[in-house]
């Protein structure tokens, strides 16, 4: 076989007939499209289905993008708070997310959550009456959630993943309240991006001791003892049931971070 023959047309075979379509190529049964890219936007009685595809979901994700670093360019330092969406405003630990979103505004720090009800509204709630600027970052759900009402920036989004970006890309220090899935989902791959240096200076807090414990003897007695983790990652977590704890952590680590840069 000659290396036209193996890399470039089939042996004795005539090139294909193709089409473009912007840069991709179709050839065979793939040319059979009745109508052009053009006709299909300008006619109005074609198809719905379209907007359901892939590629036009690309457009989406990266508008999606181009929204939220649009509205987040501006934030000033900020922390991240993660936690349930579940947590009663009658329960303990919703007067303890306003009491640390208020700390957070007090030092200057915009605070940044999911932006739904219980943790996330109480740490959006302090912030807010403490004079600072509360974002909350709002996800598409089956069941209607919305943001809460003490949100002063707030943006939407469909796709996780996106959402997931801008909770890391305008934060400097991440506090996790006690959570269910999603909180534990934030909380890990925020330590992976750590433990990995995408992000670097960026303290992650454990705040709850009673809950958190047993998931942190679990990294530690299971991770590290097994060799899975290190010393040093085990270090990236702090675990605390102080307000002024939490907030002294975030400050020395942006003191630490501002140095460098």
């Amino acid at each position: 076989m000659t290396i036209e023959g193996q890399w470039g047309e089939p042996d004795g075979a005539e090139r294909p007939q193709e089409k473009q379509r912007g840069p991709v190529v179709l050839r065979r049964s793939r040319l059979r499209e009745p109508t052009t890219t053009d006709q299909r936007l300008l006619d109005s009685r074609g198809p719905s289905d379209w907007v359901h595809t892939d590629p036009w979901r690309v457009l989406r994700i990266q508008a999606e993008f181009v929204e939220g670093f649009g509205a987040l360019a501006e934030v000033p330092r900020a922390v991240t708070v993660f936690g349930s969406a579940r947590t009663p405003r009658e329960h303990p630990e919703y007067a303890t997310g306003v009491e640390l979103g208020a700390a957070l505004a007090k030092i200057g720090c915009a605070v940044i959550t999911g932006g739904g009800p219980g943790a996330m509204e109480a740490v959006n709630r302090g912030a807010s009456e403490a004079g600072g600027l509360s974002i909350g970052l709002g996800i598409e759900l089956p069941f209607e959630q919305g943001l809460n009402p003490w949100v002063d920036l707030g943006v939407n989004f469909r796709y996780f993943f996106v959402r997931k970006t801008m909770f890391i890309k305008y934060a400097q220090a991440f506090v996790c309240l006690p959570g269910g899935f999603g909180t534990m989902d934030e909380l890990f791959e925020s330590l992976t991006l750590v433990q990995t240096k995408k992000v670097t200076k960026f303290p992650v807090v454990l705040f709850g001791r009673s809950y958190w414990q047993g998931l942190y003897d679990w990294i530690r007695d299971s991770m590290r003892a097994s060799g899975k983790i290190g010393d040093k990652d085990l270090a990236l977590l702090h675990l605390t049931d102080d307000i002024d704890d939490a907030v002294g952590i975030v400050q020395e680590a942006y003191e630490a971070w501002e140095a460098t840069h």
